[in-house]
């Protein structure tokens, strides 16, 4: 199989600034380092966190921090790292950050994380389900009885999908075969007919969901009365529409749900640290912008404001201030230096999550 030239392109810039991380310099005295928490090599996170980290480590001479991108096991992973100190940050999922902050759902044994802090929101990332163009599959329904890829476990993507199995009164017993391939393997699974669909939480277009066009497939709708309670009940959660035509055999407009992806930190971590990591994007924010279509629609003012639980961490703060972007009063600041209605850390319901 093979991926577009853009994927490819996307994803060697990615590998190449993650290169950057490990020069001879990096052991020169003061170097500060900076772990970065993405997800599995094969997603978005990933080479989004090499460009992030190409960013910072631009200005290395300058404030002499040294950014480090670490695959890892995904939303839930990066939060419970964050949690222990093994990372400084991280991506994560809108919901799965609401989640961590409150101390619910898969984090109610560890209770709240009241040190967690957020940097920004970043893309809508919709649940996706892909399946093979021979099974009589057209709604999330109809997946009962199929051999389905549910995810790896502690990825976002395979907690949200378990939030809707639980609206709908389903466990695994539901399908037929329950997979836990990582997203590479479950293309190819599903090419191989070892598999009859699976399930990815990304934004769109995605090169992984691409390859799979190649055997066949189609993308399903995501809706009905479970998915409506949950957009009810819980903030983080939004109506999302993948374009019919966007992807080979899905000619039609697709409706279905999703998060925002999100970066997070906690208090703990230096200030100076975090400061440097937000003004690296900002001040290079159209070039950012056009790393990947998923982030051509990013708006600054919006990825302070929306889909973010957590406070922001006071280095955030500090550049938001900087650059104009949030008021003393906390309000972030329009164009025209009037405040929205919206504040940097809307308040979410102590209920959110379970």
């Amino acid at each position: 199989m093979q991926k577009t030239g853009r994927w490819k392109a996307y994803l060697i810039g990615a590998m190449a600034a993650i290169a950057l991380c490990f020069t001879a310099s990096d052991a020169s005295a003061g170097r500060k380092f900076l772990t970065l928490g993405t997800a599995g090599t094969e997603g978005v996170y990933y080479p989004e966190g090499g460009t992030i980290c190409k960013f910072v480590n631009s200005q290395g001479k300058e404030h002499g921090i040294r950014c480090v991108v670490e695959s890892t096991g995904g939303s839930i992973y990066n939060l419970e790292a964050i949690r222990q100190n093994e990372l400084d940050i991280g991506f994560a999922q809108s919901d799965w950050q609401a989640n961590a902050y409150l101390g619910t759902n898969v984090f109610s044994d560890t209770g709240p994380n009241k040190d967690l802090r957020s940097l920004f929101s970043l893309h809508s990332e919709a649940l996706t389900i892909v399946a093979r163009n021979d099974k009589p599959i057209r709604s999330f329904d109809e997946l009962k009885g199929f051999r389905v890829n549910i995810g790896n476990p502690g990825s976002g993507m395979r907690a949200t999908l378990e939030e809707l199995m639980h609206a709908k009164g389903w466990d695994n017993s539901v399908f037929r075969m329950a997979t836990e391939y990582k997203a590479p393997m479950q293309v190819r699974k599903l090419c191989d007919n070892e598999i009859d669909a699976f399930v990815f939480a990304t934004g769109h277009p995605n090169g992984l969901i691409q390859d799979a066009t190649v055997c066949g497939t189609r993308i399903i709708n995501v809706s009905g009365p479970a998915v409506q309670k949950l957009l009810q009940e819980h903030s983080y959660y939004a109506p999302a529409t993948i374009p019919g035509g966007m992807y080979e055999g899905t000619p039609d407009d697709v409706h279905t749900f999703g998060v925002k992806a999100t970066l997070v930190s906690s208090k703990n971590v230096d200030d100076e640290l975090v400061y440097q990591v937000v003004r690296a994007v900002f001040e290079n924010f159209d070039n950012f912008k056009t790393s990947h279509p998923i982030l051509s629609t990013l708006d600054k003012r919006r990825m302070i404001a929306n889909g973010l639980t957590a406070p922001l961490h006071d280095g955030a703060l500090r550049y938001y201030r900087e650059a104009g972007l949030i008021g003393e009063d906390g309000n972030v600041i329009r164009d025209d230096h009037a405040p929205t209605t919206s504040t940097y850390a809307p308040d979410v319901p102590e209920s959110a999550g379970n």
